[in-house]
């Protein structure tokens, strides 16, 4: 996500509350016209009116934009993309982290690329290299099925990916103009959600859409099934189709399935207190409720975040430790959160392929992070200074040893797979290192790349630019409509506080 990024751990109470986040927006409408399945030649078009929320911070240029985009998407009929040789039927088992309750789910993926650098169709050209990827990525053309345990297995029978091809009346520029960031506009036409292709058990694991724009542009939508792989995991098979569809004999790194390292140990046995599993469920807000916005943070508003801390933090502070602990503040006021200590209002995830003793090898493309909390109670992150909850979110990141992830896999095991956390709860991770942005086809790197939604309680970092061209962090949130103007307030007033006048 994408963990993209990773990613993304989707909690129970967010899976309840948005149950269809992923494959349309807040403010868009079911759409009404022709459905398509597979097997039947239904090409299809649709005109959608989409009038996002607005970016609420007033004092940057690039922050406010008030998207009102129609355009048409007429589709092709659904495909089956099979590997293109031959593969072995076998199956495979998942890991006990892919195996997790909370990531039986899809995450949805957006890559725009500007046109205009040669006369080849992205679309055959990406059609034709996904083929000779599943040939090194086999399992992904396969299905789920469950067995003993309620465990996940791969069936590796060669059925295929989705694949949708498709043409919009719309051009890159009418969409940089309303802001390249999620919420997109038609996004559900973008990435349409065919019959049938969204289930858990012996469904795609893949859905892949291409829509060429009136310009030469186009977008790569991917949908992909999180058992199978985290966002690196997913990035990683992306950048082979990349590298196969510019020509390249294989991909320069091999895939590795090697699920058996990250199973819990036989008996499993926790060395760590995990409060990520404290039963603190909460209901969330009503579905109906919700908003989601984008909050851009440019290379100024960072700098402030981090002037704003302590001498010994703020030339040490990474960006996502200081805007992790600036939104959770932000949030955690937004919500009005009771101070408690029970409270676990901020958690992180992190990536564990690089941590000394876990031994994952290069190409390992399956769930790979854990979460960890960040133990501060609500009082710290609303009356505390942000120097505090930096040092917190720097030590929940440290936490992260071989020996923690292996204890809270025998956790995982332990508790039936399920992750539970209050509706307070809001789990941050990073999409910008995830390898999105280097996936090229031919041309040249996306314009944006990185996830195209996200649900109540969790929020990811995406690189992107402003309007000026300049690096920035883009931070989709989704919030109750009152929380979301008091949430934009909080971001407002923490990045610009009020001076004292002097007398």
């Amino acid at each position: 996500m994408l963990s993209y990024g990773a990613r993304v751990w989707r909690t129970r109470a967010a899976a309840r509350a948005l149950p269809s986040i992923l494959h349309r927006n807040y403010s868009m409408k079911e759409h009404e016209g022709a459905t398509i399945s597979m097997g039947k030649p239904m090409p299809s078009s649709s005109t959608h009116m989409l009038t996002p929320t607005v970016d609420m911070l007033k004092h940057a240029k690039e922050r406010v934009y008030t998207p009102t985009l129609a355009y048409a998407v007429r589709r092709r009929d659904p495909e089956l993309i099979r590997p293109a040789a031959h593969t072995p039927r076998e199956t495979k088992r998942l890991s006990d982290i892919d195996n997790q309750e909370d990531l039986r789910t899809h995450v949805s993926l957006a890559l725009f690329y500007r046109g205009g650098q040669n006369d080849v169709d992205p679309a055959g050209l990406i059609r034709r290299a996904l083929g000779e990827a599943l040939v090194h990525y086999y399992p992904l053309a396969g299905r789920l099925r469950e067995v003993e345990g309620q465990k996940l297995v791969v069936d590796c029978i060669g059925e295929g990916v989705l694949f949708v091809e498709a043409d919009a009346d719309v051009r890159l520029v009418e969409l940089e103009a309303v802001g390249l960031r999620p919420p997109f506009p038609c996004w559900d036409q973008l990435l349409f959600d065919v019959e049938g292709s969204s289930g858990m058990i012996d469904c795609p694991l893949l859905h892949i859409q291409v829509t060429r724009l009136l310009c030469g542009s186009f977008v790569f939508a991917l949908r992909f099934n999180h058992v199978i792989c985290d966002g690196i995991g997913i990035a990683q098979f992306m950048n082979a189709i990349a590298e196969l569809a510019r020509g390249l004999p294989s991909p320069t790194i091999a895939p590795v399935w090697s699920r058996e390292l990250l199973n819990a140990r036989d008996p499993p046995m926790p060395s760590f207190t995990h409060r990520e599993f404290d039963l603190l469920l909460q209901q969330p807000p009503p579905a109906g409720d919700m908003v989601i916005r984008s909050f851009t943070f440019g290379a100024s508003d960072l700098d402030a975040i981090k002037k704003s801390l302590p001498p010994l933090l703020r030339d040490t502070a990474t960006t996502f430790e200081a805007l992790a602990a600036f939104l959770g503040r932000a949030r955690a006021a937004a919500l009005e959160l009771t101070p408690g200590g029970n409270a676990r209002p901020l958690m992180i995830v992190v990536n564990i392929r690089g941590v000394a003793g876990t031994n994952l090898p290069a190409g390992y493309y399956g769930n790979a992070c854990v979460p960890s909390m960040v133990l501060v109670n609500p009082a710290v992150l609303l009356g505390g200074s942000l120097g505090d909850v930096v040092a917190l979110v720097r030590r929940a990141k440290v936490a992260v040893t071989s020996e923690y992830a292996r204890s809270i896999i025998d956790e995982m095991v332990l508790l039936g797979r399920r992750f539970l956390c209050p509706a307070s709860m809001f789990v941050l991770s990073d999409a910008r290192h995830l390898g999105f942005v280097r996936v090229d086809f031919g041309w040249g790197e996306p314009v944006y790349a990185g996830p195209a939604d996200t649900a109540f309680g969790v929020s990811s970092f995406i690189t992107s630019k402003d309007r000026d061209g300049e690096d920035a962090v883009v931070v989709p949130v989704v919030l109750p409509r009152m929380a979301m103007d008091r949430f934009a307030t909080e971001v407002e007033k923490l990045l610009n506080p009020v001076k004292p006048q002097l007398s």
